[in-house]
């Protein structure tokens, strides 16, 4: 059976927030805002045993969906926390998403701000919509039946192999590193998605 999460509201909201102001409203959509939330957590659960919303995912055509987005959505929209509009996107219809306050950021912790920059990243400025759903049809996505919930239990298959002890030091190293380079005023150079998960990728001997 798959493990139940506790869904925590307010810390959706954080990252929703904190992925605005990372990725320019003209590359978030609603495609790319789901994977954003489906990886972080995901990938959280994998490396911890704990996602870091908690929230619930389902299959749909173009990937994973998370359950909770649209209500949480309305009602920061509702309480002036965001602004959702609408624009043409080669004859289609796109939303894009204005933070109209700071996140709350010390409702993450070091190791899941760190995960959502190189998410972020990685599925809106190395991805288009198109091809982050693509991405996202991998063994979790495929099991499920459409409208069917995607367990945590299957967040290992975005892996080869179950991740060492060593991939696992080497997520939480990544994540101090980065906090110490805030710490003494230096400039980050975040990894990309992709390089990050080829380092973990590395140390389980599939890199």
């Amino acid at each position: 059976m798959s493990p139940v999460m506790q869904f925590d509201r307010n810390k959706l909201k954080a990252v929703i927030l904190r992925t605005c102001e990372l990725c320019p409203p003209d590359k978030l959509g609603a495609v790319k805002l789901h994977k954003v939330l489906y990886f972080l957590d995901m990938i959280s659960f994998a490396r911890s045993g704990q996602a870091a919303t908690g929230a619930e995912y389902r299959k749909r055509p173009f990937g994973p969906t998370c359950v909770q987005l649209l209500p949480t959505l309305r009602a920061m929209e509702q309480a002036g926390e965001l602004a959702i509009t609408e624009t043409d996107y080669f004859g289609l219809r796109k939303k894009e998403f204005h933070a109209r306050t700071a996140p709350e950021m010390n409702r993450l912790s070091t190791a899941e701000a760190a995960l959502l920059e190189g998410v972020v990243d990685f599925v809106c400025n190395q991805n288009t919509a198109k091809s982050i759903s693509e991405i996202s049809h991998q063994a979790p996505w495929e099991m499920a039946e459409f409208g069917e919930t995607i367990g945590y239990d299957t967040a290992l298959m975005l892996f080869p192999s179950q991740p060492s002890a060593e991939a696992l030091e080497l997520v939480e190293g990544e994540a101090e590193a980065i906090e110490a380079a805030r710490s003494n005023g230096d400039s980050v150079d975040r990894p990309t998605y992709r390089d990050f998960r080829s380092r973990v990728l590395s140390q389980i001997g599939h890199g």
